[in-house]
């Protein structure tokens, strides 16, 4: 486990997001990865707390917040993780071999499948987002994003990586060096999952558990293990599948 848990929270805030902080290198986010979640309550207080802030104001239309919200999200995490769910997409619309897949996903261009994976997932958390409101808005966004990147974890811990060098390989090395990681992830991550709710947060986290392992099945028989761009896109859907089924429940 981390030695200085401090430092590697900037490292891993440092690769996670575009805030002001000390650049930190791939290695050390990747050793501190057990602290992603924590990461996630920083970016879902941020962008839950002005969600609720516009909320309560009155004076701004709940389908208007939705996409101030998503807007926050991609901008403080830099789209990283959106553009990876656009390089997943169109790796596993590619077709061929493992190889031509990976090739797909490392194309710098954006294909269809890319666009409209990417297009459907910021749709689905602005209309998931405008059906909430209140205190039930910083709830959801809070643990949403814990949730998106505990999944982010999951996938390293579980898969394996694709092809050597990838930054995928390097976080699915970490994990595999210190099986704690998973352990201690899954104990931040509880903790504000469980305030949320019982029935509400459990439900969440079983969305989540259950589309990263669909990604890591999609990601195994398409191009072999995991990649980056399978943790990025694990990340998104994982917060717009737990965003959804808050608002079902």
């Amino acid at each position: 486990m981390a030695a200085a848990p401090l430092a590697g929270l900037g490292s891993v805030l440092s690769f996670l997001t575009i805030l002001p902080l000390p650049a930190g290198t791939l290695e050390a986010a990747a050793r501190h990865m057990w602290l992603f979640p924590v990461a996630g309550i920083a970016i879902g207080l941020l962008a839950g707390s002005a969600g609720l802030g516009l909320d309560a104001s009155g004076s701004v239309d709940p389908l208007l917040v939705g996409v101030l919200v998503a807007a926050s999200l991609v901008v403080v995490t830099g789209a990283h993780h959106l553009d990876g769910l656009a390089d997943f997409a169109d790796g596993l619309m590619a077709g061929g071999t493992a190889d031509r897949k990976l090739r797909a996903m490392r194309d710098a261009s954006v294909g269809s499948a890319g666009m409209a994976a990417t297009s459907l997932c910021v749709v689905g958390l602005v209309a998931s987002i405008s059906l909430t409101g209140g205190l039930d808005l910083l709830r959801a966004v809070l643990v949403s994003e814990i949730l998106a990147k505990f999944a982010m974890v999951l996938a390293a811990g579980l898969g394996r990586p694709a092809y050597a060098g990838g930054s995928g390989s390097v976080f699915v090395a970490a994990m595999a060096r210190d099986r704690r990681g998973l352990a201690a992830a899954s104990a931040v991550m509880m903790v504000p999952v469980v305030v949320v709710g019982h029935t509400a947060g459990l439900a969440m986290l079983g969305a989540t558990v259950a589309v990263t392992l669909a990604v890591l099945a999609a990601s195994r028989r398409g191009f072999g293990g995991v990649t980056g761009d399978v943790m990025g896109a694990a990340n998104e859907l994982a917060r717009l599948a737990s965003l959804m089924v808050f608002v079902a429940v």
